[in-house]
């Protein structure tokens, strides 16, 4: 059975660039990036937790400020399913229902709000909580809703590396292989330096383990 939350939830996030002469919700969503950037990637235990308490609040002022822009929500539901996979165990299940919620109100607002980020967001939470009666995990909602939004983006690098990803823990190597390989050529970022460091990384290491399953399948 799946734990309630695996590791790589912690790296749920998708975004677009955003202008120089952005909106008022653009600035405040490009804070949170890099903070959650930061927090998510570079801090540790307790150090980690307590940032993320904060950015939670930080991210809940601007639900409320800008509550009817799909962005918001967004970034949200990445905060807390973070938070979740940073927590572990039972102690993230609350977050994680409150992240799916955040994404659903997103995909109600705008379902193609960055790049459809809260249809792969979600997709990710469905694919990593346990089922019922533990939680709401369903692997098989979870590919529609990553499959839709990578019609939406198919090029992007956090989609391909978390179908990918998917694809790996379904045991479809070869196909996992060549989703997680369009991520590691995805464009970079100009402004998300941090966040594509620590993704490459998450990709070589996923890579490397559906090499290691190729190869014990070709000398079999």
């Amino acid at each position: 059975m799946k734990t309630l939350m695996k590791n790589s939830l912690m790296g749920l996030v998708l975004s677009t660039p955003f202008l120089v002469n952005a909106a008022p919700v653009d600035d405040e969503i490009a804070k949170l990036q890099q903070q959650w950037a930061h927090v998510n990637y570079e801090l540790k235990d307790d150090a980690q937790s307590q940032a993320f308490e904060q950015l939670i609040h930080q991210a809940r002022s601007v639900t409320i400020k800008y509550g009817d822009d799909a962005k918001s929500w967004i970034w949200s539901g990445i905060i807390q399913s973070s938070f979740a996979g940073q927590k572990g165990g039972l102690g993230a299940l609350s977050l994680a229902k409150k992240s799916k919620k955040a994404f659903e109100k997103a995909i109600e607002l705008d379902a193609s709000a960055l790049n459809g980020s809260a249809l792969m967001s979600l997709g990710v939470l469905f694919h990593k909580v346990p089922g019922w009666p533990i939680a709401f995990g369903d692997d098989d909602k979870a590919e529609e809703l990553m499959k839709k939004a990578l019609a939406i983006n198919p090029k992007g690098i956090d989609g391909n590396y978390f179908y990918g990803e998917y694809l790996y823990d379904e045991g479809k190597y070869q196909q996992a292989k060549d989703y997680l390989l369009l991520a590691q050529q995805a464009a970079p970022r100009p402004n998300r330096p941090l966040a594509d460091k620590y993704r490459q990384q998450e990709i070589k290491q996923v890579l490397a383990k559906v090499e290691k399953r190729l190869s014990k399948r070709l000398k079999k």
